[in-house]
């Protein structure tokens, strides 16, 4: 054998020496997958996907702030973008990551809005709903996923939320329908010579259950005046999205219907109200023919100090805000709330409706021109200044 053949052969030896070594040395070899062998599916009939909400863990990863999200109906009403602020310092002062939306009054965004909070890990949720019955999809889904839902101020209609809180809101209506028959002084009401009061109801956002309850409220002192002949409500219209413009071509419309024959108004908010005076004031009827509305807003009380709105009604967030956010706070690390329990029935005055929900509820205050001053500029509810623009400053209550 000659020289270089014998070096070829040693070197291919050695080559193969070294191949064994590294597989001696290396991973441990893979098996093939081993394929499960069914009959074949009829084509006929679609493969079953089971489907679940996925759930949320219920406690962040080491070093993580616990998410709440925020879902709000719209900022374009006054005081839930104050709220939405107030909630949110509230919260990070507790040490949680705060999400919110807002869902300029789109019921399927506001949907889409939840799911995405739910999808990014919220362990909680507190909800003004836009619709109580439309939001009920997200948010049992929700519910489903683990998360906590607290319906805020607007009921949505599920049992599946953990808790609602709100104000007496058939108080509300109460309250809003006594300060136009008191301003009317309706028990000396001389129907024989000027015959019946004539009333316009202006409901809320059919949408919103809270307009429903106010509407209750609001007949429990009216039914009675109508049944004895003292009143007549010569109209009756709710205003969609709770919105002024909606409200101002809606009472152009009845005052063009009525001629302008009208002694009063029950509107269920300032905006609504503010939108009917507006129509009013083109008629001359601004300041002459008592109306209501709610919330306490700063336009509401300026108008009242302007001799316009008659009365408003004090839901004060300084108080619902903080008890909504104590209430989260506690659900989330599963403590005793405090809550009361409700039938969705009761809390709808739908009978058809079945479940309990948890509850709690504040008090509310008439707010009209002679305790506007101290309910709500003293307690700082309001600014003196934005309750008291263009007052005359010879008018001006001292600054407190």
């Amino acid at each position: 054998m000659s020289q270089r053949v014998l070096r070829s052969v040693l070197f291919v030896l050695a080559l193969a020496l070294v191949g064994s070594m590294l597989v001696a040395c290396g991973s441990p070899a893979t098996e093939a997958p081993v394929v499960e062998t069914e009959a074949p599916m009829d084509e006929t009939e679609a493969p079953v996907v089971e489907t679940e909400a996925p759930m949320v863990e219920t406690e962040a990863p080491s070093g993580e702030a616990i998410k709440v999200g925020l879902s709000f109906s719209d900022f374009a009403t006054e005081r839930w973008k104050n709220e939405e602020v107030l909630m949110r310092g509230l919260l990070e002062e507790k040490g949680y990551e705060v999400l919110s939306q807002e869902a300029n009054h789109d019921t399927k965004l506001q949907n889409d809005q939840i799911d995405n909070m739910v999808a990014q890990g919220v362990k909680a949720l507190i909800v003004v709903a836009e619709d109580g019955d439309a939001a009920v999809t997200a948010v049992d889904k929700a519910a489903e996923a683990g998360v906590i839902v607290l319906a805020y101020d607007r009921l949505i209609k599920s049992p599946n939320i953990a808790a609602y809180v709100s104000f007496n809101n058939v108080e509300v209506g109460r309250q809003q329908a006594l300060g136009v028959m008191t301003a009317l002084d309706i028990d000396n009401w001389d129907v024989d010579a000027n015959g019946p009061a004539r009333i316009v109801k202006l409901g809320g956002s059919p949408t919103d259950n809270n307009a429903i309850l106010f509407r209750q409220g609001q007949d429990e002192i009216l039914d009675p005046y109508e049944e004895a002949g003292t009143i007549e409500i010569v109209a009756d219209q709710w205003v969609d999205n709770w919105d002024a413009t909606n409200a101002l071509k809606l009472m152009e419309n009845i005052l063009t219907e009525i001629e302008n024959d009208v002694d009063g108004v029950v509107a269920s908010n300032d905006g609504t109200a503010l939108g009917a005076l507006q129509a009013m004031s083109a008629q001359g009827l601004a300041g002459t023919v008592p109306i209501s509305g709610q919330d306490a807003t700063a336009d509401g009380c300026n108008s009242i100090v302007k001799g316009e709105l008659t009365v408003s009604i004090l839901k004060d967030i300084r108080d619902l805000s903080p008890l909504a956010i104590d209430l989260i706070d506690k659900l989330i690390k599963e403590e005793d709330a405090g809550l009361e329990m409700y039938t969705l029935a009761e809390l709808t005055n739908d009978d058809s409706l079945d479940g309990e929900v948890a509850c709690k509820f504040l008090e509310v205050q008439q707010v009209n021109a002679d305790n506007v001053y101290d309910l709500v500029v003293v307690s700082g509810f309001q600014s003196y200044d934005d309750v008291y623009r263009d007052i005359p400053e010879d008018e001006l209550p001292p600054k407190p």
